[in-house]
């Protein structure tokens, strides 16, 4: 193998002529890994590397400071009214804080002079109201009504109740002997005069509606 590898000079082919093959392939390896030292430690012209970071503009050790301070106020705070609480319930306590006070209001007198003064008022209003005597008699109405109505009685034309539909005279006559009779015949003939009787009657009114 070391033989091979000493002989590999032969079949090099330089880009340039040279008169001496093994030292111009030698030459050419030198200058090859001499480049590729120098690509491999090339610097960029442009650093396009992440910024730095620094840690205090993340972490904020004074917000984490401020809260650890007040957690420990709050936790003395605690311990301090705990202790106090712990020791009124072993004991009776130092303060007596039941008090009886009396509710007192500065206008009470005011406000019951006017509650008196408006209640009094009302009292004459009510008074006044029952004792009123009504200017309209209801009576006096009702009579003078039926005053009235008698005198456009005796002054009408035609009677009050002139568009009612009432009876002929003829009409009553033959109802008047149709009952007479009906008493005397049998249940079949009545039937038959009273449809005889309706069917007269029904050519009445159709006449009168033409003539009108």
């Amino acid at each position: 193998y070391i033989i091979k590898r000493e002989l590999m000079y032969k079949s090099y082919q330089s880009t340039c002529p040279a008169t001496n093959r093994f030292l111009k392939k030698r030459w050419d390896d030198k200058y090859y890994s001499d480049h590729r030292i120098l690509v491999r430690d090339a610097q960029p012209c442009v650093d396009a590397r992440p910024p730095q970071t620094f840690l205090h503009l993340h972490m904020k050790y004074k917000k984490f400071q401020l809260e650890e301070e007040r957690r420990e106020l709050i936790e003395r705070d605690n311990r301090i009214l705990l202790e106090k609480v712990s020791h009124i319930m072993k004991t009776k306590g130092s303060v007596d804080s039941h008090h009886q006070y009396e509710l007192k209001s500065l206008n009470q007198g005011k406000r019951r002079q006017e509650l008196l003064k408006v209640s009094k008022e009302n009292a004459n209003i009510m008074k006044r109201l029952i004792q009123q005597k009504l200017d309209i008699n209801r009576e006096n109405w009702k009579d003078n009504w039926a005053k009235n109505s008698v005198y456009f009685d005796n002054i009408a034309k035609y009677d009050i109740d002139w568009f009612i539909s009432k009876p002929s005279g003829r009409q009553l006559n033959n109802e008047k002997s149709l009952s007479k009779r009906s008493q005397s015949l049998p249940r079949e003939d009545k039937k038959v005069q009273l449809d005889s009787l309706n069917k007269n009657e029904n050519e009445e009114k159709s006449n009168m509606e033409n003539n009108k």
